[in-house]
């Protein structure tokens, strides 16, 4: 097997088992959906049982699948090269491609970490003022709808956790990370504030939730999904490379 072909086993193996810690696990053949009881449809989806197996057969998978999620919901979210042949025969029993994303991973000693800007400060949070300004930041910077809620005491680095910049005291920057399986997590929800943005910030906070995951939660490896190909330079400069792809797949409507 090559080596990116391991990596991307590795990173879905471990998000297997991360999602199984918090989610309704529905066992079905050669997926396992991952069910969010009450939360957003986007926060429930299918993942590979086994990955690194080659999946030959769908058996009845989907239609287990479709009865347990939402009617018109059921989503798949798999990293093609350890879930060689799923794609094919997902769309060949009716399922359609929503989205290709590429896969991007670092060994957190080769992470580069930049320069902190002047009048900047940043910090893992660790207490449940901070995780409140962190999670306004990236409310306010993905647009999402409502006001910011107030979050509670983080919990052990190990469960997931954050790093926050500060411009002059203001929160600007985020970047979260999962929670660690087999010494994986992946780098999520990097936000900065619109009126901070093409000043470095993001990088900066992408190398220290990076740098935390690994000196706190014991991570050895990183990785992400840019959402651009702006992000995906961002997170070049940081240390990560493209080493598989995400493949997402839902119903047609």
């Amino acid at each position: 097997m090559l080596e990116t072909d391991l990596l991307a086993t590795r990173i879905a193996t471990a998000q297997r088992d991360g999602l199984a810690r918090s989610k309704t696990v529905i066992p079905a053949g050669p997926f396992t959906g991952m069910l969010t009881e009450g939360g957003h449809p986007m926060a429930s989806y299918a993942v590979a049982t086994e990955p690194g197996e080659r999946v030959t057969d769908l058996a009845d998978s989907v239609e287990v699948l479709r009865a347990a999620f939402p009617p018109g919901l059921l989503r798949f979210e798999l990293i093609e090269q350890a879930s060689p042949g799923a794609a094919d025969l997902l769309i060949a029993a009716g399922l359609a491609v929503t989205a290709r994303i590429p896969v991007m991973t670092v060994d957190p000693a080769d992470v580069t970490v930049p320069e902190i800007p002047h009048g900047v400060t940043i910090q893992r949070v660790t207490t449940a003022g901070d995780a409140t300004a962190a999670n306004a930041v990236a409310h306010i910077a993905f647009g999402a709808p409502g006001e910011p809620g107030v979050s509670g005491e983080p919990g052990p680095a190990e469960s997931g956790g954050s790093v926050l910049a500060r411009l002059d005291g203001k929160p600007v920057a985020v970047a979260f990370w999962s929670g660690v399986a087999d010494g994986v997590a992946e780098i999520a929800g990097i936000a900065t504030a619109a009126e901070h943005r093409r000043k470095g910030l993001a990088t900066l906070v992408t190398a220290y939730a990076v740098r935390t995951a690994a000196e706190r939660a014991g991570v050895t490896l990183a990785w992400l999904t840019p959402g651009d190909d702006g992000a995906e330079q961002v997170y070049l400069k940081v240390g990560f490379a493209h080493v598989a792809d995400a493949i997402h797949l839902g119903e047609q409507h």
